[in-house]
């Protein structure tokens, strides 16, 4: 990163690309502000949980274009993202009652022992409850959300003011590559601790890599994949393995599930999560000796 910023700030006149409706800042401008008018859009939708789950991937993508820009877009930027990140963590209760009774609902798809089905069954009622208790008090204190995508309204007037046209094309293409070495960083350590906050960090990072990817693709600046860290298969792996962590996370704390679900749930989904775990490491090594 520190080299990137370095490299901009030495010859202005050399790196920095006219402004202009084709020049790349311009170009990633438009796309974040696209990404902000969907999370506004979404969070009007008449299905609260999906309209919060489509806003919260909506502002992940715009963040992950910010973050291109890291030390480049001027001062704002960075007020912009923490603005951004706190509108999207304050969604996250309701996204996380709403994923919990999809990821009970997956489980029960594939599960085929009757008394786990019958465990999981009554997991995914008490889900069900939780889900509209949170619900009924978010609309509560904020009708219809409005105070969200009002504050969304807002942050998207701030993007013409940020430094757009000191973005280049190689500077954005070092961003991404800033994104896969801090995602190999965090493989690396999920792999040596296996704690569950190292895990998720890693899928964070190697999400927020595949965003800019897709992003840079949008303008028209496509990136190479780094095949060892956005394998289709591992992303889904790493997906179902997020679900167990999940599941697992509600029958440490507030859990909607009664004594006896919890323990049985543990049981099932604890030794599951460190198999998960296990192919998707064994994966990984595979990957990388074809490589």
């Amino acid at each position: 990163m520190g080299s990137r910023r370095a490299m901009d700030k030495a010859s202005p006149s050399r790196t920095q690309e006219p402004a202009g409706p084709a020049s790349p800042g311009a170009a990633l401008c438009a796309y974040t502000r696209g990404e902000i008018d969907a999370a506004h859009e979404a969070l009007a939708d008449p299905d609260l949980h999906e309209g919060v789950h489509l806003a919260r991937k909506a502002i992940r993508r715009a963040r992950a274009a910010l973050a291109l820009g890291d030390g480049l877009l001027g001062p704002g930027a960075g007020l912009l993202d923490r603005e951004l990140r706190a509108l999207n963590r304050g969604l996250s209760t309701l996204r996380d009652a709403h994923a919990l009774v999809e990821v009970l609902d997956r489980l029960l798809k594939r599960e085929r022992k009757d008394d786990v089905r019958q465990v999981l069954t009554r997991a995914c009622e008490a889900a069900v409850a939780a889900r509209a208790r949170v619900g009924a008090a978010a609309i509560q204190t904020d009708p219809g959300l409005g105070a969200r995508r009002a504050l969304l309204a807002v942050f998207r007037a701030a993007l013409p003011a940020l430094d757009w046209h000191r973005l280049t094309s190689a500077g954005l293409r070092m961003g991404v590559a800033d994104s896969d070495l801090r995602t190999r960083e965090a493989q690396a350590r999920a792999r040596h601790s296996g704690d569950d906050e190292d895990w998720h960090r890693w899928r964070r990072r190697a999400r927020r890599a595949s965003q800019q990817r897709r992003a840079l693709e949008l303008i028209g600046l496509p990136v190479a994949a780094a095949s060892e860290l956005f394998d289709k298969r591992t992303a889904e792996q790493l997906g179902r393995a997020q679900d167990l962590a999940l599941l697992l996370d509600h029958c440490r704390r507030d859990s909607p599930f009664s004594k006896q679900d919890r323990q049985a749930l543990r049981e099932r989904a604890e030794p599951a999560l460190r198999r998960a775990r296990r192919r998707i490491a064994r994966n990984l090594d595979v990957a990388c000796q074809a490589d």
